[in-house]
């Protein structure tokens, strides 16, 4: 499906992610409120041909991520799981097909990610809610994997996320207690990055959307691709990588116009 017919469902509600552009700003609304935005085969597609507009889109220099409603994602639909019956299996396979190219194209866009976790987060809807490389809650929001809950072992890259972002030892008891995570604490624990008062949030998740698009993308970009591969990488293969890559900023435009502001005591502008 085209951009073009993507803007127009979201414009007349049709969508189950909506796309919102203000200035260099894209922001993905997962928008299944009565369903506490549960992700089921249409939301995790349309996520993807969202996730894929703005990665090729040039004119877009930073994505924020965030709820409709009440909730940031229950997660997976359960409702259409057990609907499903026999055919469960299959469905669930169709989702994650979708959902898991969606998070990896935005895991590995030339742009920064912010995540904006207006409500509770649970299942998958954690993994995408700590996804952003900046995610901000609400104060009031929490965070629950839940899936052995229900049966289910974690999908979304929820296994691959936590241990990295709190430690194995926490991961393993919120992936096997479902112990309940309140905002605080999912930034004590570094699940996200910070929690900010309810009524403030929506100014603070602005404020740094807009800091975010007038960065420098490319070096983002590239920062975002080092930060990922420094965790499965030697370190000596790390610096080389390191190396290419800062050597491929000071060839970049941008590099070459920071730096040259830099000397002459004045603020680079990386608009174009």
């Amino acid at each position: 499906m085209t951009m073009e017919a993507l803007n127009r469902q979201s414009e007349i509600g049709m969508t189950p992610v909506k796309f919102e552009r203000e200035g260099a700003v894209a922001r993905l609304v997962l928008s299944r409120p009565d369903a506490g935005n549960g992700i089921d085969v249409a939301l995790a597609r349309t996520l993807l041909e969202h996730a894929i507009a703005c990665d090729e889109d040039d004119s877009i220099r930073a994505v924020v991520l965030t709820g409709e409603g009440r909730m940031f994602c229950v997660g997976g639909d359960i409702t259409a799981f057990g609907a499903a019956g026999d055919n469960a299996p299959a469905l669930i396979k169709e989702i994650t097909a979708y959902l898991h190219a969606a998070i990896a194209r935005l895991s590995h866009m030339n742009k920064p990610l912010l995540t904006a976790i207006n409500g509770p987060a649970a299942g998958a809807g954690l993994s995408l809610a700590v996804l952003g490389d900046i995610a901000i809650a609400r104060a009031s929001a929490h965070f629950t994997v839940a899936y052995t809950a229900v049966g289910l072992s974690p999908d979304g890259g929820a296994s691959w996320l936590l241990p990295r972002l709190i430690g194995l030892r926490r991961a393993q008891e919120l992936a096997l207690l479902n112990r309940r995570v309140g905002a605080e604490e999912a930034a004590q624990i570094g699940l996200i990055t910070r929690a900010v008062a309810d009524d403030a949030f929506e100014e603070e998740v602005a404020s740094l959307a807009r800091q975010l698009a007038v960065s420098a993308t490319g070096a983002i970009g590239r920062t975002r691709n080092l930060l990922l591969s420094s965790l499965h990488t030697p370190l000596e293969a790390h610096m080389d990588a390191e190396a290419r890559s800062i050597a491929e900023g000071a060839r970049s435009e941008h590099g070459r116009r920071a730096i040259a502001a830099f000397l002459a005591k004045q603020k680079p502008d990386f608009s174009n």
